[in-house]
């Protein structure tokens, strides 16, 4: 039994360290986006700890960007829960194909796991699919997953007190992030089909239009938003995936 204890020891360790190993470059990758979240949002009006805790408990890079963003814009709260809602709805799918590949692990891993995904986590574990038949292979996601969170966290605090010393022309300047950010994530779906930049223009165009006769910017991101990716129902229709 000693043997067998230390056996199942060691295969723990083992993928706690394949785990930080395939969690470093996320990590990395976060840290510096995190903190210019973090001046942002702190530029936008939230206080350190509310956009720390905003951190913890969303744990959703472009959301949380834009949530930063139509705060400064002065939207209402129903008005950026939508947005975000709309924005992160790709999670649903993700979580679903997720746990699928985790059939092998045990039920009280799969929602702690399933609720820190983001696209970074799921591509790493979407390469990794043999440690969720090891029996101890929910280890190696989950300090995948922590890896990713606590970078965020730490990274969102650290741009928070950043926001509060760093000159407003300088911390105005990362505004450009956002618009970064968002141009990164449509960037390889427009090579991989061109369509998806056509959805993206009657988005805008949908946004500017709302803007134009009136309607707060809020709202004006959120039917651009829901307008917009319906669009892509026509446009994409029996395209392959």
């Amino acid at each position: 039994m000693a043997k067998a204890a230390s056996r199942n020891n060691t295969s723990s360790i083992q993928m706690i360290q394949k785990g930080l190993a395939c969690g470093f470059p996320i990590m990395v990758g976060y840290l510096p986006i995190a903190i210019t979240y973090g001046v942002l949002a702190k530029q936008s009006g939230m206080s350190v700890s509310e956009l720390t805790l905003m951190s913890v408990m969303v744990f959703a890079g472009a959301s949380q960007f834009m949530g930063a963003n139509m705060i400064a814009v002065g939207a209402g709260t129903i008005e950026i829960i939508i947005a975000t809602f709309v924005l992160n709805f790709r999670h649903f799918v993700m979580s679903l194909s997720f746990m699928n590949r985790l059939r092998g692990i045990d039920l009280k891993w799969k929602l702690p796991l399933s609720m820190g995904l983001t696209d970074e986590t799921f591509a790493v574990a979407s390469l990794h699919t043999k440690e969720a038949k090891m029996e101890k292979g929910a280890w190696f996601y989950t300090v995948i997953i922590l890896a990713a969170y606590l970078s965020w966290v730490i990274g969102s605090f650290i741009g928070g007190m950043l926001g509060e010393i760093i000159p407003d022309k300088l911390s105005q300047s990362m505004e450009i992030a956002l618009y970064a950010m968002f141009i990164g994530l449509l960037i390889p779906s427009v090579k991989k089909e061109l369509k998806v930049g056509g959805i993206a223009i009657i988005a805008m165009l949908i946004h500017a239009l709302c803007v134009q006769v009136g309607m707060s910017t809020g709202w004006a991101i959120v039917l651009g938003t829901i307008l917009g990716g319906m669009s892509g129902i026509v446009l994409l229709r029996g395209e392959e995936t």
